[in-house]
């Protein structure tokens, strides 16, 4: 029996079935679904490559002719089918971000825009090199401070090395569930071709548990919108055109920010400073409610849709339908209640096979939702926003 064999098949298998099936009940298996499926469903073409090598290494060896190795490589072949269903997942979903930039837009969004949804994908980085994310045309400038909590009131600025004049701005806020968590790890696909694009990025550090609680994240996210209001025209910055994102429990700061601008409560001793953002970018974000509990019960004030109202900016919302910690459920009533809130637009995307923090890698499905925000942010950037009043008229 090839020991060898069998537990590279064994070991793949277990991860696809969380990568494919990825149950989200009871909470045991749905960590677990995070856990062992989260990198598979994502890249799966180096599952597909592993399965590939390993069988062909126990061929070439001799090693496929007992009983067990064959049942091994059956194992295998399923594995295999098992990783196309993700993949394909992955790849179809550019269009259903399309779908949702027209239901969300309209179906006449691109006469405003000339960005292209469906751009040339890196291929081989995709294949090959998913965890790269350096670009030479892109400088990162490190940990610059907004505060005085120290390395968690740290900043970095991702902007082309030619230095641009009046970009636009994003303020990218990471995910971790308030307790852990950095600036440098999610998201740095979009960060980057933002950048490349001319844009001046932002990603930040916050207070964490038990280090501070609500509101102590929020005022930190306020507090580095102040901040680049101030501060980011040195960088190339054109800060009236501010828009805001998060991951996870970074989503919540974003969508908290936009649906708050210049609220008294969330910036103690900077009442003062412009907080309004321009549009907000929410992925895989927490909206208040978990497995077993309803959407309709009185929201909590550290939840978004506590804050509702008709003045909202424009919002892109993505989330995956797998997604084992923080529910499509509660993503798709935050979304409903915004559209029939807010005079502005809507975009909510919900990708096929998604799980959490599917914005960790250069894969089919994340550059799919960085070209959605690419097109949404250009739409936004193109559009007179709609106010109350002009909505009623």
């Amino acid at each position: 029996m090839p020991v060898g064999y069998v537990i590279t098949v064994a070991l793949v298998a277990w991860c696809t079935f969380f990568a494919v099936v990825a149950p989200r009940r009871p909470q045991p298996l749905a960590t677990m679904s995070f856990w062992f499926g989260l990198t598979l469903n994502e890249v799966p073409f180096l599952g597909v490559l592993a399965l590939l090598a390993s069988t062909t290494l126990a061929a070439a060896q001799g090693d496929l002719e007992s009983p067990g190795a064959k049942a091994t490589a059956a194992v295998a072949a399923v594995a295999s089918a098992g990783l196309a269903v993700s993949a394909w997942r992955g790849v179809r979903t550019d269009r259903v971000v399309e779908h949702a930039l027209d239901q969300g837009l309209g179906p006449n969004w691109r006469d405003r825009v000339h960005i292209p949804l469906r751009r040339h994908r890196p291929w081989t980085r995709i294949l090959l090199l998913p965890g790269l994310m350096r670009r030479r045309d892109v400088e990162r400038i490190p940990n610059l401070s907004y505060g005085d909590a120290g390395r968690r009131n740290l900043l970095d600025i991702y902007r082309r090395r030619d230095a641009p004049h009046n970009a636009p701005v994003l303020i990218y806020f990471h995910g971790g569930g308030f307790t852990s968590g950095a600036k440098n790890r999610e998201a740095r696909p979009l960060l980057y071709q933002l950048a490349s694009r001319g844009w001046v990025c932002i990603s930040a550090n916050y207070r964490l548990r038990p280090q501070t609680t609500f509101p102590g994240h929020q005022i930190d996210a306020k507090k580095v919108i102040a901040w680049a209001r101030e501060h980011a025209p040195a960088y190339g910055a054109d800060p009236s055109r501010l828009f805001v994102a998060g991951s996870s429990a970074g989503s919540n700061l974003a969508s908290l920010c936009a649906l708050t601008p210049n609220d008294p409560a969330f910036q103690p001793g900077f009442e003062s400073a412009d907080t309004s953002v321009t549009a907000a970018i929410c992925l895989y974000g927490y909206y208040g409610h978990y497995f077993g509990e309803t959407p309709d019960q009185a929201p909590s004030p550290n939840q978004p849709w506590a804050y509702l109202h008709p003045g909202a900016p424009p919002f892109l919302i993505a989330h995956g339908t797998k997604d084992a910690l923080a529910t499509v459920e509660a993503a798709r009533n935050f979304a409903d209640r915004l559209r029939h809130t807010s005079s502005n637009a809507v975009v909510y995307a919900e990708l096929p096979g998604g799980q959490h923090s599917f914005d960790l890698f250069h894969s089919p499905r994340f550059e799919a939702v960085v070209d959605g925000v690419e097109a949404f942010a250009a739409w936004v950037l193109a559009a007179p926003q709609r106010t109350p009043d002009s909505a009623r008229q």
